[in-house]
């Protein structure tokens, strides 16, 4: 375990390489508590989205927000990923919510976190939807923040392609499962011949810190288990703990539609934010300042840290016409 306290924004930090199993796979996180140490207190454990590493720096403004605020956070790599153990063609999202849910139990040995006071984040296509799976099937997660997530992956994989594409890929799909009945052996396919990146995407370097350690081959079945994804199944068990959904308006990346429906069928007590005229990416630099107090609080009501703050504090008048809050 690598221990450490550095310097990130307004405070010191303390920073740990930590280690927990899942099955009889290594899982490393990164735990990050706040300076001052004192008591048990709440804590956030995330797991990055699709393709994601814990050291990403687009997610830093958020944990270091969450520190500030008295809280731990522990962010992992999941299995088959960056430094955790596993192997990478067993790439799943059913494996990445159990890592999850070792994650809850792992921050309930530590003498710094209260285990009542536990909450998830989650960013990014599943990034944000396992936010929605763990505090769905684990009542010991107590408020819930998922940011542009996917509610159907079904529907997002259609998305991406064009309509004899989509009929295409189901061909190969099932051609891939007949290969694997007759032969025990699939297809490999490149991770971006599964998640067909947008022209943005593409474009894009906010990734770029990580993206070069990410695999380069995956099980084409791993389409099936996307297929199955389902958060819009299950967000109507989190209710009575609160959950609050971040949008981007007409996002080609996860759709602001997915956003919605999470949020019509979640029960009270929720809050969908949707950040207009900008993009998927470029959301999280341009409100980046705005949204990050709004989860802030979220979390710090949620797990019963202190009052929310008036949305009014947090933007001022022109970032106010451009954010749409439903309650």
């Amino acid at each position: 375990m690598r221990t450490g306290r550095r310097r990130r924004g307004s405070q010191s930090v303390r920073e740990e390489t930590i280690t927990y199993f899942s099955g009889a796979d290594r899982v490393v996180g990164t735990l990050y508590l706040p300076a001052a140490g004192g008591g048990p207190g709440p804590a956030v454990i995330q797991g990055p989205g699709w393709m994601g590493l814990r050291s990403a720096g687009l997610y830093r403004p958020y944990h270091q927000a969450f520190v500030d605020s008295g809280m731990a956070v522990l962010i992992i790599d999941y299995r088959g990923c960056g430094d955790s153990g596993g192997d990478p063609l067993s790439f799943s999202p059913l494996r990445q919510l159990e890592d999850l849910v070792n994650g809850v139990t792992y921050l309930t040995t530590r003498s710094e976190v209260d285990p009542d006071r536990i909450g998830v984040f989650g960013s990014g296509g599943t990034g944000g939807g396992n936010a929605v799976l763990l505090a769905a099937s684990d009542p010991r997660v107590r408020c819930a923040v998922s940011q542009v997530p996917v509610a159907d992956g079904r529907d997002w994989l259609r998305r991406m392609r064009r309509g004899y594409e989509w009929e295409e890929f189901l061909q190969r799909l099932e051609a891939d499962r007949r290969s694997r009945v007759a032969t025990g052996e699939g297809e490999l396919a490149h991770p971006q011949e599964i998640m067909i990146p947008t022209p943005e995407r593409r474009a894009t370097n906010i990734k770029g810190d990580v993206d070069s350690r990410v695999p380069t081959l995956l099980p084409l079945s791993v389409a099936e288990e996307i297929i199955s994804y389902q958060p819009i199944e299950v967000v109507g068990r989190i209710a009575p703990r609160p959950l609050l959904i971040v949008a981007v308006e007409n996002d080609s990346v996860t759709p602001t539609d997915h956003a919605q429906a999470l949020y019509d069928r979640a029960g009270a007590p929720k809050k969908l934010i949707i950040q207009r005229q900008t993009t998927h990416y470029a959301a999280y630099r341009r409100y980046g300042k705005t949204i990050t107090p709004l989860m802030t609080d979220w979390f710090r009501t949620g797990l019963g840290v202190a009052p929310m703050r008036a949305v009014e504090a947090t933007m001022d008048k022109q970032e106010q016409m451009h954010i749409q809050e439903v309650e």
